[in-house]
């Protein structure tokens, strides 16, 4: 059964939900080295950098792999990771890459790397009442993460795969590369109606501006043929799709983003007026998702379906695969 909304969803709410808003869990943020950078560690290194959010308090909780887009830092992304850990989730943001050329294959085999190093080395960079419940796993990605995200549980690249398996997976804006029929190696998408055949519910989250140019002399960041609408139109049930109207590629963003790499997110892409409702929504969205398919609890994921809930960002889109 295919239930869809029209615009008017995010107008006719009646009532509010603390998901969009920082959770009860108090979080720290923790930098980890990888195995290439520190020479002398008696712990099982990651194979790269990771930054991770994870609740302050005791606890048993799902994790996230989240990746991050083409060239920008996994601490772009520290106030949304944070948003969702106080949730009652950990977060783990590997930095994939410094510079990368159009090729994936390589990332995605760190990513599976990464998933495999989760079980013999994340509990120890944890505070000690914090345990990783790695049974409830779920695999999150923006931009060039997305589609390295779904690559990887698609088995796109021959002879990777996972000692761990995922719950859930997350597309956040997820890009297939410059246009279709012009996509990154290896393509993901295959211009097929629900032929990603995949054991795991998944949520494809978009940009309403993220198609368009920011300037004449730069392409959208989202192209269409090659963004979240078309990685949605492939996803099988159960599938959650959300547009979020007035609102960028990257304004998921932390509000300051430093350095070179981060004035470039407001230089190159087209962006809605500020980035806090955005990264509100995604977060809000994304702790509905991982409550409903890892958690078993869908109050917040169905409330947002009948429009009973108040939301940060007026929606375009939204349809849902059950």
């Amino acid at each position: 059964m295919v239930i869809t909304c029209s615009s008017s969803f995010s107008t006719t709410s009646t009532t509010s939900t603390a998901i969009f808003d920082i959770g009860n869990y108090s979080t720290k943020l923790l930098n980890i080295e990888s195995q290439s950078r520190t020479y002398n560690s008696s712990l099982p290194l990651p194979p790269k950098p990771l930054l991770i959010a994870t609740p302050s308090e005791a606890g048993n909780f799902p994790v996230v792999l989240f990746l991050h887009g083409y060239l920008l830092y996994n601490s772009f992304y520290s106030q949304l990771m944070q948003h969702i850990s106080s949730h009652g989730f950990i977060v783990v943001a590997p930095q994939l890459y410094s510079l990368e050329g159009a090729d994936t294959t390589k990332e995605i085999k760190s990513i599976a790397e990464i998933t495999n190093w989760l079980a013999e080395g994340l509990h120890n960079f944890l505070p000690s009442q914090v345990e990783p419940n790695l049974k409830k796993l779920a695999l999150a990605g923006h931009s060039r993460g997305g589609k390295a995200a779904f690559a990887l549980v698609l088995g796109k690249v021959a002879n990777v795969s996972t000692k761990l398996k995922f719950s859930a997976l997350i597309g956040i804006d997820p890009v297939d590369g410059m246009d279709k029929g012009n996509q990154t190696p290896p393509p993901v998408l295959t211009y097929i109606p629900r032929s990603f055949n995949l054991d795991m519910a998944v949520l494809v989250i978009g940009s309403g501006l993220g198609e368009v140019k920011k300037n004449p002399l730069f392409p959208a960041c989202a192209p269409k043929g090659v963004n979240h609408r078309d990685f949605y139109n492939e996803c099988c049930r159960p599938a959650c799709y959300f547009v979020a109207k007035d609102y960028g590629h990257v304004d998921m963003l932390d509000d300051e983003t430093k350095g070179v790499r981060g004035k470039a997110t407001y230089c190159l892409c087209k962006n809605g007026k500020c980035r806090e409702p955005m990264r509100r929504f995604v977060g809000g969205i994304v702790v509905a998702f991982l409550e409903a398919y890892l958690e078993g609890n869908s109050s917040d994921l169905m409330a947002i379906k009948d429009g009973c809930v108040a939301l940060p960002v007026e929606l375009q889109d939204v349809d849902f695969l059950v």
